[in-house]
């Protein structure tokens, strides 16, 4: 019996791993937090498969039921993969505590019921760490190797989850894995992310119910891959005979200037840039209308310019290979396909 517990399975990560554990035979339970309105839209359409039980990783009594109820299954192995996070770097400044709280410790409150509840020989875990640890960036491209430099609240909580997790497989043996997740985006992307905020804003400008795109930080380069490859390489790092350590990322780097003109462009609209930093607008070319705007509220506290990876050693040991193009991404986006 193959069962994996995903912690944030109503997010875009956790539905698209749902949907591959599924499709690997794989019982597969999700950890959901209560609220007022429904959020399980994103794994709607697969619930009835899912065992979902209430919990949060701020409640270490919750994760414990939880992984109980899994203990007496007598599973031979269970894969947790912790992806429950605070996972927005600009509120993470408005929010630092409880980031610190989620994304930090909870991920040390995992990691230590594995240990008290005796299920250390039976458990691979992996963590979801992210390109954000790299921040003020010390070397280009960013390896496994590179010196992190965390520029947020978030990058901070990050951290302490990456190098708890190292931790703990080296001195307790764990099955523990981090993946270091460069920026990886789909339709089912939030909607409050840069990328789905341009995508969802092109279609939006285009039936009149949206007047223009307000932005930040138009310059910040990123490493955009599609979720489902990188939810595949999630997986596969955890069918290793032993654990360790990966970069994914696409190699390669785009603006949000870019990722902006890529999106109109998917519906025939090419954009003209006038003005400087706040005043920097960007124009329809045929019509002249101001179609995005510059905003200071946008901007970082702390600012992350630059993030590319090198992936080469995921590459190579796993045999792990991107098939979604940065292209086809911002078209599936805009289109909403999928």
């Amino acid at each position: 019996m193959k069962i994996a517990l995903i912690t944030g399975i109503c997010g875009q990560d956790g539905s698209y791993l749902a949907e591959l554990l599924l499709e690997k035979e794989y019982t597969v339970y999700g950890l959901i937090r209560r609220s007022s309105s429904i959020n399980t839209k994103r794994i709607d359409h697969i619930y009835s498969l899912l065992e979902l039980r209430y919990g949060d990783l701020s409640d270490s009594s919750s994760i414990s039921r939880i992984l109980n109820e899994i203990k007496s299954k007598n599973p031979e192995i269970i894969e947790i993969y912790n992806l429950g996070a605070m996972s927005h770097v600009k509120v993470s400044f408005d929010v630092p505590e409880y980031t610190g709280d989620i994304d930090g410790l909870g991920v040390l409150r995992l990691l230590d019921l594995i240990l008290s509840l005796g299920l250390k020989d039976i458990v691979k875990f992996y963590q979801a760490s992210s390109s954000e640890l790299y921040g003020k960036v010390q070397e280009i491209p960013q390896t496994e190797t590179t010196p992190f430099y965390p520029r947020s609240p978030y990058g901070v909580a990050k951290l302490y989850g990456f190098w708890i997790t190292k931790n703990y497989r080296e001195s307790y043996g764990l099955f523990a894995c981090n993946g270091i997740l460069f920026n990886h985006e789909s339709p089912r992307r939030g909607e409050t992310f840069v990328t789905k905020k341009i995508t969802n804003a092109v279609n939006n400008i285009l039936k009149g119910t949206q007047e223009c795109l307000i932005l930040g930080n138009l310059d910040a380069k990123r490493d955009w891959g599609h979720a489902k490859d990188y939810i595949y390489g999630m997986w596969l790092m955890m069918q290793q005979d032993n654990p360790d350590d990966f970069v994914l990322s696409m190699n390669e780097m785009h603006s949000v200037r870019e990722f902006v003109e890529k999106s109109f462009a998917v519906k025939g609209i090419t954009i003209n840039w006038v003005g400087e930093y706040l005043d920097e607008v960007g124009c329809c070319s045929k019509s002249g209308r101001v179609l995005i705007k510059v905003s200071e509220k946008y901007f970082r506290p702390a600012e992350v310019d630059l993030l590319i990876g090198d992936s080469t050693k995921a590459r190579t040991l796993l045999e792990w290979k991107p098939k979604i193009t940065f292209d086809e991404l911002v078209e599936e986006m805009v289109l909403n396909k999928g």
